[in-house]
């Protein structure tokens, strides 16, 4: 795997809405230590499905911390936890095991066939920014420069 020289902090978007939704996430985040240094992890937020149409309720959180992985390697150390945990994907939208967004990379902006940069829809998502403000409330988002906090407020109209 590639890797950097230098520690880039990374936040990652988790959500789960079949099975044992919280037995999920907390799999996942034990598979992400070893890839993401210094995680700091969000309380757990029950939420409906937004955009999916009639599904069972998510739990979702986030996770912040330090990788030296490349974007391209995190992206598919990613995708292998999904598919370790039991992810698949019968078409778009389905209900899953476990979903693992990348959010943040830095202050990177990447955009390729494979891999979108910050994340393209977690700024309208207060199921993202409501975990993500707990664990980095201040990251920038490198397209919009709002704070995570900022775009927390926007979207909830409190604050």
């Amino acid at each position: 795997m590639g890797s950097s020289s230098d520690p880039v902090p990374v936040a990652v978007a988790l959500g789960s809405n079949l099975g044992d939704r919280e037995a999920h996430l907390r799999a996942a985040l034990s598979a992400l230590r070893p890839i993401i240094d210094a995680l700091s992890v969000s309380s757990f937020y029950d939420t409906e499905p937004v955009g999916v149409g009639a599904q069972p309720r998510f739990l979702n959180a986030a996770a912040s911390g330090l990788t030296v992985l490349s974007p391209s390697d995190l992206l598919r150390a990613l995708l292998e936890i999904e598919v370790r945990l039991g992810r698949t994907r019968p078409f778009p939208g389905a209900s899953r095991t476990i979903d693992l967004d990348l959010i943040f990379y830095g202050d990177s902006i990447i955009s390729t066939p494979t891999l979108s940069v910050p994340h393209p829809r977690f700024r309208e998502r207060e199921f993202v920014l409501a975990p993500l403000a707990e664990v980095a409330a201040g990251w920038i988002d490198p397209l919009s420069g709002r704070t995570v906090s900022e775009l927390l407020r926007l979207v909830t109209g409190r604050g």
